[in-house]
Formats: structure tokens, C-alpha cells, sequence
């Protein structure tokens, strides 16, 4: 008999519950975090519709890694149906796996600066929006919230952290997963800038994926006919988001954090939905 959920985290958008020693549940809310920090206006469906597509990607990618999945339906309760997945617990990797496609966000802001992301260098004369020679990783350290930010690592700092075998295959499991999923999402108009993964060991020692995969939320998303390189893009992502708050000039992105305006809502839940039609061909 499964035992009842207990709540032991509740994190900026998802709560996890203990189901007995072995499994997790995880619950997307409608929170919306930005620069760590939880905005107290939800947006209506995002939990379910990061829930869902998660789901979509994680078949889209099954053959490449396995996952921590278990069940979205046997064993949710009810009242966390359609935003919540029953899956294995593992011992996640302190390692933010970052992949990069094009120049935006925190990449385009550290190759101004020194011509390289984290390490990793690049041609000169890139502009923002750039598609780059070829993906890279540019991974960070996993900090709680609490504890402070996640900073950058380079690759060597990777190797120090978690052993020569491990962070070769967190790089090419991540670079992997990006390239299958950039296939993916350009014959969906889409292009997929950049995203972040997360992996962990079970309890055979096997490196799998877990937490939430290529949503909305942990990647950055163009439409391929919007692209045009030499400044910001249209994101179908919380980029919104977090360009609404820097038109905020008395928020020094520290708690509490400013309400959110209704048509800012209504135009993120919008992109949300949108990406998540163009990408699976199923409606909302």
C-alpha cells in the first residue's frame, strides 16, 4: 500500500512530498519566481502546463537517458492531478547542467565582457542573439536559495567537484539532450536557446534524469520566424517575466517581491500555452 505523501520541501515553485523511504512526489504551483525570489501573483495553469509538458519531453527523450519517472497519474492524489509527478528519489548532483545554443541572458552577458562564457571561448564580434558554432556546456553550481546563488563553474571545476567520469558524462548527457531536443523543437518553428538540466544517481549508481525537464521555466525559447540577432529576443518563457521587472526601477530584487499587473499574467500564461501547442501539436 502506497504510503500518504508527506510534505519535506517546499521550494520558489515546486513542493515535494515523501512517499515512504523510496519515492517523491513533486507538485508545480503557479508560483512565479525571478532572481530567486517568489512574486506573490500566480499565473492560472503554469504548474500544470510545466507538469505536462515535462511529461512530453521526458518521452521525447527516454531512449537518450533514463529518468526518475515513475507515474503523472497512479498514486497523485487528486488534488494535485495534471500538475504532479510520482517519481524515484536520487542523489541529485550538486551540478546545474547548462546547455547554450545561442548568445542570450547571462551568456551574452559574460562574452561581453571577456569573449568567453564560463571558460568556454568564443569567436569575436558575436551579437546578442547570435546562433553559436555549437552548443557548449556552461554549467553551475547547485546552491539553495537560501544558502545564496548558484555561481558558474568551468568544466575543470566540474572535474573537482564530482570526479573525472561523472562530469564527462554530465557533459554529454546535457550536450546530448540538447541537440535531440533543438531537433525537436525546430520542426516545431521553434528554436531552443538554452536550458538547464538536472541529474542524479539511483541506487544502482546509474546517472538519470530528474527534476523537471525543458520547461518553460528551466529554458529559453525563440520562434524561429521572430529570430533576428542584435538584441533581445521574443521569449515563449519567463524571460516576460523577468523583463517586466527590470522596467521596475524602486525593486532591488530582494523579498518581498512587487505583484504582478493582470495583463502581464495574462500575456505569460499566453507564451506558456503557446509553446506548449506549438511544441506538442495538442491543444491546451
Amino acid at each position: 500500500m502506497t504510503s500518504e505523501p508527506v510534505l519535506i520541501h517546499q521550494g520558489k515553485v515546486r513542493d515535494v512530498y515523501a512517499i515512504g523511504d523510496d519515492e517523491l512526489l513533486l507538485v508545480a504551483s503557479d508560483r512565479v519566481s525571478v532572481y530567486d525570489v517568489v512574486l506573490p501573483t500566480p499565473v492560472p495553469d503554469k504548474g500544470a502546463i510545466l507538469t505536462q509538458l515535462s511529461r512530453w519531453w521526458f518521452d521525447q527523450l527516454g531512449d537518450l537517458v533514463p529518468n526518475h519517472v515513475l507515474s503523472y497519474d497512479e498514486g497523485v492524489p487528486a488534488e494535485f492531478a495534471g500538475r504532479a509527478v510520482r517519481c524515484r528519489r536520487v542523489d541529485i548532483v550538486a551540478v546545474e547542467c547548462i546547455a547554450r545554443g545561442y548568445l542570450a541572458g547571462q551568456g551574452f552577458d559574460a562574452y561581453r565582457e571577456t569573449g568567453e562564457i564560463w571558460g568556454v571561448p568564443l569567436p569575436a564580434g558575436l551579437v546578442e542573439g547570435d546562433r553559436l558554432p555549437e552548443p557548449i556546456f556552461t554549467p553551475t553550481s547547485k546552491v539553495p536559495p537560501e544558502q545564496g546563488h548558484d555561481e558558474p563553474m568551468t568544466y575543470d571545476e566540474v572535474v573537482a567537484a564530482v570526479g573525472d567520469d561523472t562530469a564527462a558524462q554530465l557533459k554529454e548527457l546535457t550536450l546530448g539532450l540538447f541537440t535531440r531536443a533543438g531537433e525537436i523543437a525546430e520542426k516545431a518553428g521553434l528554436i531552443l536557446v538554452d536550458t538547464k538540466f538536472e541529474f542524479g544517481f539511483d541506487g544502482n549508481g546509474q546517472l538519470i534524469l530528474a527534476d523537471e525537464v525543458l520547461t518553460s521555466d528551466s529554458s529559453r525559447y525563440w520562434a524561429r520566424e521572430d529570430w533576428q540577432p542584435g538584441g533581445p529576443q521574443l521569449s515563449y518563457d519567463k524571460q516576460y517575466v523577468r523583463d517586466w521587472s527590470k522596467t521596475l526601477g524602486d525593486w532591488d530584487r530582494t523579498p518581498p517581491g512587487p505583484e504582478i499587473p493582470a495583463e502581464v499574467v495574462e500575456e505569460t500564461r499566453r507564451r506558456y500555452v503557446a509553446l506548449y501547442e506549438r511544441l506538442t501539436g495538442q491543444s491546451w
